[in-house]
């Protein structure tokens, strides 16, 4: 049994008027006044058909107003605090708990629960405690085994949250203001990996039905971020949003794939669109291997989408709903998911699961674990043996005693975007960010083809008065767009990520048609290569080799194509030497597998395979190094079935650069190995 059943145990016995009443609802209180006497009635008796429904908005509204010709009602005090404290803004029933306690001591034999669950919700917490304890004091032995143990958890949550209001704040946080935010529910916010795009789910009015109480249903709204200032967000409008509820639940890093919940058939699956060019697609269920007959309520991709974690009440669980993650097959498709096991889960629900983008860090909310009240924000991290660790409670004021749901957090670890209730909101649920406090570290943008990472100097943020340490962010995000090298249009391109240690390809994804814009991250620890790939066009290449040590960096790229036409040329990125040598590291091989199988899609193709050095040395020397590469490339594409005759080898040592060889990235830069066409 939970709080939510004690309170249900609590509205049965609360649903009538008690007869200790400070000041009645009676004509003599209202001087004769038969016409407020009669509205006086006629407010109560809606609130009371309403309050029987469990309509508890509706119940409110109608006792608020009979509240203001009696505002010393205990019962009416009384009937208040239980409509708020099962309404939006739970934590404005205190207030009117404690008038009827004043009113009348007696007013219910539940009372020193709800003045707990009052004080509790107001992080009032010894208070709490004191109003729990009090209330364990006069049950019979038999209600005590009903409820001892759920009175525990509460008193618990209240020992959490002053340790928890103890520690030193290492964020503060904001409401996304009216732009955003409506009188109405905001919730479920999704963010690109860099902050550019927020997706989020809203009941605002939208022209269509209204519930019981007067809510819209759930619409799917966008806003992008321009100049740091989010733009008046707009409807996604149809195939996505629906004539019924449609919710947001995950995306993609790069923005281009929608996770939603569709809770129209049966108990609620997910579904995936994708963004082509500016419109979205129709949405399309996941297999049964994720959606099945229990209620799926949220998932998320890994940064590679090769991964999906999601949240069920499927009966294999720890205890309500647990995290469960699904791999994808090489064959791409979707495998019998697992549970995340008991370093994840516990025995009470979890919600709102999210993969930060280097794939390590795993948060979501939980009833469990350490919780100060509902659901709290909790972070994992994924370690080198692939074990996660016990989960960390974000804190205050991230986490309050209410519930705190749907967070996600921006690649660089600065901001995060979490749904809540409080009390610089607009009236239901609201969007809010997080700022982690920490040493400011400008971001690194690079034009150059290859890149080192390199460790730069903090500067910290004027307007903080403190600086807490933030967890080292190891990852790099790759952005920018791909068109015509001769047009300048826009093109749909499709980008790989390889390892280039073992030739693998570790993801892969789609420019948008409409922008030629892309987005990958890219852990650190790896020696990638990324390729871009177009129909009628010449494959593009860039390396990006990350040390292990490398903190969070974005890198803007703009990848021109050029057609495969006579005369141009290509820089093998991804084709690496022994120093000094002409020998091929195997890390080529991937490289020059493309290059292979372009070869072969047309085979009609002549090129010439040139060596190009920087000029430090000889000329001589240069001269016999950038030919031998030359010919180690042709002697390799040979070996893979190229007709030799359609190969050609030269070396320019170093008359040719491509950059500046005072600098080392110039250098480097120059030290390549290019391919250019002589015959299409």
């Amino acid at each position: 049994m939970n709080y939510q059943k004690i309170l249900l145990i609590v509205l049965i016995l609360s649903s009538y008027w008690g007869n200790a009443q400070n000041v009645p609802f009676s004509m003599d209180t209202f001087n004769g006044d038969k016409q407020k006497y009669k509205e006086a009635q006629s407010f109560l008796k809606n609130a009371e058909e309403a309050f029987e429904r469990e309509y508890y908005s509706i119940a409110l509204e109608f006792y608020l107003k009979a509240n203001e010709y009696n505002q010393n009602n205990a019962q009416l005090n009384y009937q208040i605090g239980l409509s708020y404290l099962n309404s939006v803004n739970r934590f404005l029933c205190l207030s009117y708990f404690e008038r009827a306690f004043q009113l009348n001591r007696d007013i219910d034999r539940e009372i020193h629960l709800m003045l707990a669950r009052g004080l509790h919700l107001n992080m009032r917490f010894d208070e709490a405690v004191n109003e729990y304890k009090a209330h364990l004091g006069i049950l019979s032995p038999e209600q005590l085994r009903n409820i001892k143990e759920d009175i525990e958890k509460l008193i618990y949550e209240c020992e959490v949250g002053k340790e928890l209001m103890l520690s030193d704040a290492n964020s503060f946080v904001d409401n996304m203001g009216h732009v955003i935010n409506t009188k109405y529910h905001e919730h479920s916010p999704l963010i690109s990996a860099d902050e550019s795009m927020l997706i989020f789910t809203s009941t605002r009015d939208n022209g269509r039905k209204v519930d019981e109480e007067g809510h819209y249903d759930e619409d799917i709204y966008i806003s992008y971020n321009k100049r740091k200032l989010w733009e008046t967000p707009e409807n996604i409008f149809e195939p996505v949003n629906t004539q019924f509820n449609d919710a947001t639940v995950g995306l993609s890093p790069d923005g281009q794939k929608l996770l939603i919940y569709n809770g129209n058939k049966g108990n609620g699956d997910i579904q995936i669109c994708w963004l082509n060019g500016d419109t979205w697609i129709y949405p399309k269920n996941l297999p049964n291997e994720i959606n099945s007959e229990f209620k799926e309520s949220s998932a998320c991709f890994s940064p590679d989408g090769n991964k999906l974690y999601f949240v069920s009440d499927r009966l294999d669980g720890f205890g309500g709903s647990d995290i469960y993650v699904s791999k994808k097959s090489k064959r791409g498709k979707w495998q019998e998911p697992t549970n995340l096991g008991n370093f994840i889960n516990s025995e009470f629900d979890e919600e709102t699961v999210y993969m930060h983008p280097d794939g390590r860090k795993l948060y979501f909310s939980s009833c469990g674990h350490n919780t100060m009240g509902g659901y709290d924000i909790f972070v994992s991290y994924l370690n080198e043996n692939n074990q996660w660790s016990v989960p960390e409670n974000l804190g205050y004021p991230v986490n309050s005693p209410d519930d705190d749901l749907c967070f996600v957090i921006s690649a660089d670890g600065r901001h995060g975007y979490f749904s809540s209730i409080r009390a610089d909101g607009y009236g239901g649920l609201d969007i809010f960010r997080t700022t982690f406090l920490g040493p400011e570290k400008p971001l690194t943008l690079c034009n150059e083809d290859n890149l080192i990472a390199v460790r730069t100097n903090p500067i910290s943020e004027q307007v903080m008065e403190k600086s807490v340490e933030l967890k080292t962010i190891r990852l790099t995000i790759v952005k920018g767009l791909v068109s015509d090298a001769f047009t300048n249009n826009p093109v749909l391109a499709q980008i790989d990520i390889v390892d280039n240690n073992t030739s693998e390809v570790i993801y892969t994804s789609q420019t948008n048609s409409a922008t030629g814009k892309f987005l990958v991250t890219l852990p650190s620890g790896k020696n990638y290569a990324l390729t871009v790939k177009a129909d009628d066009y010449l494959f593009h290449s860039e390396n990006f080799n990350i040390p292990q040590a490398t903190e969070y960096q974005e890198v803007e790229k703009q990848i021109k194509l050029n057609n495969l036409k006579k005369d141009a040329k290509i820089v093998l990125n991804n084709v690496f030497f022994e120093t000094g040598s002409s020998k091929l590291k195997p890390t080529s091989y991937a490289e020059l597998g493309r290059l292979t199988k372009l070869l072969t899609d047309h085979s009609k193709l002549k090129i010439e395979i040139s060596g190009h050095t920087d000029n430090k040395g000889a000329k001589t020397t240069n001269q016999k190094l950038s030919e031998a590469r030359a010919k180690a490339v042709v002697d390799f594409l040979v070996s893979e079935g190229v007709e030799n005759a359609r190969l050609t080898f030269v070396g320019y040592a170093f008359d040719q650069p491509i950059a500046d060889n005072s600098t080392e990235e110039g250098r480097a830069r120059n030290r390549r190995v290019e391919f250019k066409i002589l015959q299409n």
